[in-house]
């Protein structure tokens, strides 16, 4: 069965010699951040995320809320096994894909065509699967010959593409986003969008971080709302969104 279980899961970064970059002060400014704390030997400890306590189960479309530095990405990192919690247990149930950085090891020096199977590798697929792919993700591209061409000669949306029809033939059970991926000019829009919700639509459990509350409306169950690293509200969307952006949610 998927799921995700998260039983005081904290997150600390140390921030050694501290004093001298005037870290502490820079951060104390940023009203919405993580707590921060001194330890005995002088180091700073940015604490992103403070005992945090979650159950995710199966159909579970969860949208993050919260300030810039509340601990949004932080948890996101936690969950796709980036950061490892300081203390605390997480036990994730079912293949979890992250869409947080899609152009994650696209070589620019190699062509478009090698870079299908780099990327293809990251994500756990075999060479054989990726040739399997090849020709849906090269025609979903649109990039024709520019496959064959190193990716350091194409624009940034060209590199988008690329990466976005890489990352996207994948069908994840748990799949973690960085707000909506939108990508390319308006036609490609569209077929990135389609795709986007033919994928959340089959994945057993989402966990989106945007401050977009339409979309959250649209494709959320519930709702999170971080602060300074702790759960501040969670609950439904009508009853979270409400709270936080200080309207009434139809």
């Amino acid at each position: 069965m998927t799921s995700i279980s998260l039983q005081n899961v904290t997150v600390d970064f140390p921030i050694y010699n501290a004093r001298g970059r005037s870290l502490k002060n820079r951060v104390m400014n940023i009203a919405t951040g993580g707590s921060i704390n001194s330890e005995g030997h002088g180091a700073v400890v940015v604490r992103g995320l403070d005992a945090i306590n979650l159950e995710l189960k199966r159909h579970d479309r969860i949208g993050l809320i919260g300030h810039n530095g509340s601990g949004k990405t932080t948890l996101l990192r936690v969950l796709t096994g980036v950061y490892m919690p300081t203390s605390g247990k997480i036990d994730i149930q079912g293949k979890c894909t992250s869409l947080i950085n899609i152009s994650l090891g696209i070589d620019p020096e190699a062509t478009g065509r090698q870079n299908i199977f780099l990327r293809g590798a990251l994500l756990g697929f075999r060479r054989d699967e990726m040739r399997a792919r090849l020709e849906e993700i090269e025609e979903f591209s649109e990039l024709g010959g520019f496959l064959e061409m190193p990716v350091r000669t194409y624009s940034s949306g060209m590199q988008l593409r690329l990466a976005f029809s890489i990352s996207t033939i994948l069908q994840p059970e748990i799949l973690i986003m960085d707000e909506w991926l939108a990508t390319g000019d308006e036609g490609f829009k569209v077929k990135a969008n389609q795709r986007l919700n033919e994928l959340v639509e089959k994945t057993q459990i989402l966990v989106i971080a945007s401050h977009a509350k339409e979309l959250l409306e649209k494709n959320c169950n519930r709702i999170i709302w971080l602060e300074h690293g702790k759960v501040r509200m969670d609950g439904l969307p009508s009853d979270v969104l409400s709270a936080y952006f200080g309207v009434d949610t139809p």
